[in-house]
């Protein structure tokens, strides 16, 4: 069993002992902390919960929305849905906050709260540490009978979320009709199974081809979509019948494509290609995090912007977004962050923003792909003894490379011309991640091997 405690929420596998596990007091005790932190800093009684299709979420959510009526909190549950979909009702609904019951890309065993603040963004490095502190205190306080929350309902969100997409300026429903695109989808049995349809067909897509889109959350294959997951929909892709493929994640804030042969469009790509619709229409910045492809700043700095990099997580994506006024942002990982809608991670909007890019850019998936400055990233790792001080390991890589461009607001990122290598320490475990990225997988390799072996230098002469 596994229970994990961070600024951003509480996520772990379903059963267990308390404390060891996602257990009903865990949830409880976590809810009410997030509850009670609502309360006190916003002057607002009313929290939005959405969830995923997990087969844990029905009683996660009994559990979190009876807390907050016992902290005299009025629950809207907006039922089965998706994170952006909830991030964008918090606001809409003018609420003090929102829960959203996923794990993202973990497996089914696991669930998770994710915490929004009152815009509908993820809480704070500060306002986490608030809230585990209240959970670990146990610094909360349940109402008297005659002062305990509503609860209600509310199935329109999604509607909601769909229509604002579709009006978009840069979403062009009409120029995706036209082009009648053969469309095949993997949802993993999850939210994305209604979702996305919905979005589709409201674009005047007509065919769809449904994989796993029953959200039941039996998942069908490992969630996270990464190219070892998705062989059932490439293998039926690359029969020639459909002009892309579509794959989201459980909460539908991940965004994977497929070429129509059925090769990966690549998720570092995802960004990279909405960012260039976007960047074509509209002059400015672009923000991802240090371990994203550089392709994103090359076709920025072509369209006449500037791009910045933000330490790993989609909190610190946007704040880097608010602070350089970027006007698409977000992650390697298929992560779109489009300001026009909202400040979070939206596979939904994606789908329209890219669909639109490709209807009027007249290619095919292939050869669109291929317009991009094509790049590599070699991830590895280097398992350390416990003895080891990672953070002047990482100093000392920094002092060696010292002519070199480096970033170290997250880890040590160094650049050498259009090669770039990023590692970073894990907070739990002695290891250090190291990415590396180069124009050709052999390169990108090489390059990551040679900075493991100077981490082992260093670690010898230390012994």
């Amino acid at each position: 069993m596994a229970l994990i405690k961070s600024i951003s929420g509480i996520r772990g596998t379903i059963g267990g002992r308390a404390g060891e596990g996602l257990t009903p007091v865990d949830v409880v005790k976590f809810a009410a902390a997030y509850g009670t932190w609502v309360l006190q800093t916003t002057n607002n009684n009313t929290i939005v919960v959405g969830r995923d299709a997990r087969i844990s979420g029905d009683m996660i959510n009994s559990l979190v929305c009876a807390t907050l009526q016992g902290l005299g909190i009025n629950v809207v549950d907006v039922g089965l849905s998706t994170t952006p979909t909830v991030e964008m009702a918090v606001p809409d609904m003018k609420a003090g906050g929102g829960i959203i019951l996923t794990a993202s890309h973990n497996p089914k065993q696991w669930n998770a709260l994710k915490l929004l603040n009152q815009h509908g963004e993820f809480i704070s490095d500060v306002e986490g540490k608030l809230v585990l502190e209240i959970a670990e205190k146990e610094s909360f306080e349940f109402e008297q009978v005659t002062k305990l929350g509503k609860y209600k309902q509310d199935n329109s969100a999604l509607k909601k979320h769909i229509q604002a997409i579709l009006d978009l300026p840069l979403v062009d429903a009409a120029a995706v009709k036209a082009k009648n695109f053969r469309i095949a989808i993997d949802c993993v049995n999850s939210s994305g199974g209604f979702a996305v349809p919905m979005l589709l067909e409201a674009l005047g897509v007509e065919t769809i081809e449904k994989l796993f889109c029953e959200p039941d959350g039996n998942f069908a294959h490992n969630p996270e979509p990464l190219p070892e997951n998705l062989r059932e929909i490439s293998k039926v892709i690359e029969k020639g019948k459909f002009d892309l493929g579509i794959v989201v994640d459980p909460d539908v804030d991940r965004l994977a494509l497929i070429n129509e042969d059925g090769s990966m469009f690549g998720e570092e790509y995802t960004l990279v290609a909405v960012a260039d619709y976007v960047l074509k229409n509209t002059v400015g910045n672009t923000v991802s995090n240090l371990s994203s492809t550089r392709a994103l700043r090359d076709v920025t700095e072509k369209a006449g912007g500037n791009y910045h990099a933000a330490a790993v997580g989609e909190v610190n994506v946007v704040n880097m977004m608010k602070e350089q006024n970027a006007i698409i942002g977000g992650e390697g990982n298929g992560g779109i962050i489009y300001p026009e809608l909202h400040y979070g991670r939206d596979a939904l909007a994606g789908i329209a923003l890219f669909l639109t890019h490709l209807a009027k850019s007249g290619m095919s998936m292939t050869r669109l792909r291929g317009s991009y400055p094509n790049y590599y990233i070699s991830k590895n790792k280097i398992e350390l003894t416990p003895e080891v001080n990672v953070d002047e390991v990482l100093v000392q890589m920094q002092q060696r490379y010292a002519k070199q461009p480096i970033n170290t607001i997250d880890g040590v990122k160094i650049e050498f011309g259009k090669e770039w290598v990023h590692l970073r320490k894990s907070n739990t475990e002695p290891i250090i991640r190291i990415y590396a990225e180069s124009d050709s997988n052999a390169t990108a390799e090489h390059l990551a091997n040679k900075i493991i072996a100077d981490i082992k230098e260093i670690i010898s002469v230390k012994a």
